[in-house]
Formats: C-alpha cells, sequence, structure tokens
C-alpha cells in the first residue's frame, strides 16, 4: 500500500481540522482497532485508527463498525485517561508513518496535564500507543516482549520513537543532491535507488518517478537522460509541497492502492478515481477491502466444511465400497449350502469338513466344505443358506448406499467449485442457504435473520439478439433450468465436468453457430474446465432436462443432447 510517509504529512493536514475538538465517544471494535468521537462547535466526527496488518490506517471515517457488548479492557483504560479531552495538537515524525495527537485533560487531582496519543503506521509493526504527561507510556494496543532487546512497549515505560530512517526528506533536500546520492549506488535498480535515497516514499511512487523519467527497468548506471530523473522527482516535490490528489487505483474496478498523487504507470492495467478527500479515499478503498477480506474468510470457512464433508463422504464410500466387495463371494456360500444338502447321508455326526463333488463347476472337481461339529449336517447347511441371504441383503443395500455416496460426493463437488468462482457476498450468501436447505449447515436458535441480498443473475445477449443466463449456484441452476426456462429454450453443460446450468432464451428458434459457440464457452468458462482447452459442452433443449425427485439442488439428467467442443 501507498501510505508511506508523504501520505501521512497529507492525512495529518487533513486532520488539523479536528483541532480543539473533545473526545465524546471511545469504542474498540476489534483488538487492533480503535474510534473516536471528536466533537467541537460546528464538527462533528469520527475517527477510525487501525493497527491491524494489512489494514493500518487513520482517518475520518463514515462507517459504522459493530462494537462488542462489553468494552475491552484497553478501551475502558483508554476512556478513563482521555474521555473529554481536547485535541490542541497533531503532527507527524519527521517523514515516518508517526502521527503524534496532543490533548489537553485533567488528572487525578484536577490539575490540567498533557496526554499524547501515538499512531505507528509500520506494516506488520503498526500499534497506538497512550503516553502520560511525564512520557511514561499507560497502555498500548501492543505489548512488547518484556524481555525484548528492541524497543520496550509496557505499561510503566518510557515512550522511545522508533528508529528514524537514514534517508533524506524530499521537501527540505535540494533535488541535484539526491540525484548525487542516487548515483551512489550504480549497480542498483534505478526505482531500489531512489526508494533507498528518499525518506517517506513506497514502491508505487519510486515506480512512478522513473516512468514518469522514461527510466522504467533500467539500472543506475544505465540511466542516460538524469534530467528528466530530476524534472521527475521536482515533480514528486511538488506534489509533497503543494496541493495534490487524493487516487484511488482499481483493477477490474476493485480497488487496488492509492497515493496522493495521480498514477499513470499501470497503463491500461488500472483506472484511476479521484475523491474530495483523503478520508473519503480510504473510507471507499479499506470498506471494499474489508468486505473483500471478509468474504474471502467466510468462503474460506464454507470450503473448508465443504472439502471436509467431501473428504467424510470419500471415507464413507471407500469402506462401503471394501464391504461389497467382501459379500462378493456370496453366491460360494450358497452352492456350499446345497452340497450339503446334496451329500446329508454321507455326513459323518461332529464332522469338522466334508469333501464331495461340485456338481456346479463343469470338471465336477472336489470342494472341501468346513462344518461346525456341533449341528447336523441340515442345520450347517441352513448356516451356509442365511450367511448367503445376509450378504445378498448386504450387497443390495450397500450398491445403493454407494450410489448415494457417489452423489452427494459430486453435489459437494459441485458447491466447492461454485465456490471457487463465488465473487460477492450475495453469492456467498446464496451458497450458504443451499447448504443450509440441504442439511449441511444447521439454523442456530431462533434468532431474526437479516436478509441476505439477492444475487443478480449473470446475464448476456448473443449475437441473435438472444437473451442467456448463467447460473452461479445450484440454486440459481435450479431456478434457471426448472422455473425461467421455456421447454423449448436451450440448456448447456459441460459433460461430466462440474459447472454452471446455461440457458439460451431462444423461444423454440434454431440456434446459429455463433450463438451455440458463444454459450458453450461461458459453460466452460463457468465450469471446473474453466482453465482447460477443448472443453466438451453437451446441448440439449430443456424439455430434454429432468430434475429426479429428490435430487439435491443443481442437480439434473438430461437426454437428446449434441455436444461441442470450446476452449473458454
Amino acid at each position: 500500500m501507498a501510505f508511506d510517509g508523504n501520505f501521512t504529512g497529507k492525512i495529518v493536514k487533513e486532520l488539523e481540522q479536528a483541532l480543539e475538538s473533545h473526545i465524546d465517544k471511545i469504542y474498540q471494535p476489534s483488538n487492533d482497532e480503535i474510534v473516536l468521537g471528536l466533537r467541537k462547535k460546528g464538527f462533528a466526527k469520527r475517527l477510525i485508527i487501525s493497527v491491524k496488518s494489512g489494514m493500518a490506517r487513520i482517518h475520518f471515517t463514515e462507517m459504522r463498525l459493530e462494537n462488542p457488548d462489553t468494552p475491552p479492557m484497553f478501551c475502558m483504560l483508554f476512556r478513563k485517561f482521555f474521555s473529554g479531552a481536547k485535541l490542541v495538537s497533531v503532527s507527524q515524525s519527521g517523514f515516518e508513518r508517526l502521527i503524534e495527537f496532543c490533548f489537553e485533560t485533567s488528572n487525578e487531582m484536577g490539575d490540567r496535564v498533557t496526554r499524547r496519543i501515538i499512531v505507528e503506521l509500520i506494516g506488520n509493526q503498526s500499534n497506538l500507543v497512550l503516553v502520560d504527561h511525564s512520557g511514561k507510556i499507560i497502555d498500548a494496543l501492543k505489548r512488547s516482549d518484556i524481555l525484548s532487546k528492541k524497543r520496550l512497549i509496557q505499561p510503566g515505560a518510557r515512550y522511545s520513537y522508533p528508529e528514524s530512517q537514514p534517508k533524506y526528506d524530499i521537501k527540505t533536500t535540494d533535488t541535484g543532491f539526491i540525484i548525487e546520492k542516487i548515483k551512489e549506488k550504480p549497480d542498483a535498480q534505478l526505482s531500489k535507488a531512489i526508494l533507498a535515497t528518499v525518506g517517506g516514499m513506497s514502491p508505487l511512487i519510486a515506480d512512478e518517478i522513473v516512468y514518469s523519467a522514461g527510466l522504467s527497468n533500467v539500472r543506475v548506471e544505465e540511466t542516460g537522460d538524469f534530467k528528466a530523473l530530476k524534472e521527475s522527482i521536482d515533480s514528486y516535490k511538488s506534489a509533497c509541497l503543494s496541493g495534490s490528489t487524493p487516487f484511488m487505483l482499481l483493477k477490474d474496478g476493485v480497488p487496488y492502492d492509492f497515493s496522493f498523487m495521480e498514477i499513470t504507470h499501470f497503463k491500461g492495467l488500472c483506472t484511476g478515481k479521484r475523491f474530495d478527500s483523503y478520508s473519503e479515499l480510504l473510507d471507499a478503498f479499506y470498506f471494499e477491502r474489508a468486505k473483500n477480506r471478509e468474504q474471502s474468510r467466510i468462503t474460506g470457512e464454507v470450503a473448508k466444511l465443504v472439502s471436509s464433508l467431501i473428504t467424510r463422504t470419500e471415507k464413507r464410500l471407500n469402506n462401503r465400497k471394501k464391504e461389497l466387495q467382501d459379500t462378493k463371494n456370496r453366491e460360494e456360500l450358497r452352492i456350499k449350502g446345497e452340497l450339503i444338502k446334496a451329500n446329508i447321508s454321507n455326513i459323518n455326526p461332529g464332522a469338522a469338513v466334508i469333501t464331495v463333488q461340485n456338481f456346479y463347476d463343469e470338471n465336477l472337481a472336489p470342494v472341501m466344505i468346513k462344518l461346525d461339529p456341533s449341528l447336523n449336517a441340515q442345520n450347517n447347511a441352513s448356516k451356509y443358506f442365511k450367511e448367503y441371504k445376509k450378504r445378498s441383503v448386504a450387497a443390495v443395500t450397500l450398491e445403493g448406499l454407494i450410489s448415494e455416496d457417489i452423489t452427494e460426493k459430486e453435489y459437494l463437488e459441485t458447491v466447492l467449485d461454485n465456490l471457487s468462482r463465488c465473487q460477492t457476498s450475495a453469492e456467498l450468501s446464496q451458497i450458504k442457504e443451499e447448504l443450509r436447505i440441504t442439511g449441511y449447515i444447521k439454523n442456530v436458535g431462533n434468532k431474526r435473520k437479516n436478509k441476505s441480498p439477492v444475487p443478480k443473475f449473470e446475464e448476456y445477449e448473443s449475437g441473435e439478439g438472444f437473451r442467456i443466463i448463467v447460473g452461479k449456484n445450484n440454486i440459481q441452476n435450479d431456478l434457471i433450468t426448472t422455473k425461467l426456462a421455456s421447454k423449448n429454450d436451450v440448456w448447456f453443460h459441460t459433460k461430466n465436468i462440474h459447472g454452471a446450468h446455461v440457458v439460451v432464451f431462444s423461444n423454440g428458434e434454431e440456434l446459429n453457430e455463433e450463438t451455440v459457440l458463444f454459450a458453450a464457452k461461458l459453460a466452460a468458462k463457468n465450469s471446473k474446465a474453466a482453465n482447460s482447452s477443448n472443453v466438451p459442452v453437451d446441448y440439449t433443449k430443456i424439455k430434454f432436462v429432468k430434475k429426479p425427485s429428490g435430487a439435491k439442488p443443481g442437480m439434473v439428467i438430461y437426454t437428446d443432447y449434441k455436444t461441442v467442443f470450446v476452449t473458454p
């Protein structure tokens, strides 16, 4: 992320509008996030301070975060020392990602004292530290190990600033001097040499500087035009010193990065969006990131559940196949029973074994049959018949159960495949609802659930003008195939491969080759074979697609189909 030192300076400038405001609310939504309510005449804003890994930042926010019913201990301590405090200054430490808030408040004796909130935005080491008037730490969101050889962050310890970077401040250092320092690193990539020289700069900005100078992917010693480099650095310096533009990069419509200046070196890979304030920019960026993180977390949990269900089903299936294998010799049991019956007069009481001619064998080979000495010949025959019947019944039962296990495994694999292509929270909610309907996820309690947003179908239009719908999960597949489509519309699905139902609403008209290939490619693209070539896709009219009674969502059988091979 481009939350570098100079971006931090822009945020500090924006936060200055809160000077003279008082803290009227302190919340701790999570272990590594604090929200402060700041208020003065004509001003009321919420300030979020996050030290969460990968999401560390500080800005005014419009987001509403859910707070725990019982405030954590750190939150209560924070309230004790800072509730009602007045903000008198906000500053940045050099070009570091460190912001210091100075508040005036009263101590237990009623005397006016100064206390500080220090926010360190240093990657995984980000922290929020509360410091008293004497410079001692009240507490911190992240305490260090008491035996740590690095900075000690513990209540009662004296606060010390993180070690500064041995770099130059672009705002106060002559550009010519910086160029000379860059030249001292001839073997380094130019962008890396700039990063190693200039403080408060992110790799995103360094790449933009060399791109603007026409010097991408060159080493320092290969840099022929230092004049162009100087002009590019001067332009960056101007953006640092003067007004700038809160700028977000979007990749495929999703927030990708941000800066305080326009970024151009991604060419056609990203688009840009400007914002009116840095807080608005960061709110939009991190709201989307938090949403994506939460969706990834939940998707991961659901995928883990489905994977475990598949593993359990496979284990049960393999055990049943072994049990079925054990019943394969049941015909031998019947034959032995028949042979005992045919030779009752030749079996002596108490015999443990008998050898008789096997008249079921074309060569009439002799066969040895074990007997239970405690039973007579008739009962020995009955024992073999009983075991034969038992295994015959077991075989029929196991064949049915194995068929059910295979169907269940195939169904769960379709759910896992749908999860791999899940893009929105609405789609994820529908898959979870599907798992609830099928009994894989239990409803917890009787709490009234918020209605999940209904995902939109993925729709296209063919060159002939026909509407085409792609199912994003099994619930959508059922709805498209069994409810929305008419009997003469055309249904597409990858052959023997998990994937989406695709329907061309043709109103009974014949499809031309272009439309068939287009719909088939959509089916292949939205299947487990999305990254394969020459994928077989079956297509037929809806009237030939049937959903068996009791079948799980998305499961159908079809006939009268044709097959086309496509590469997504």
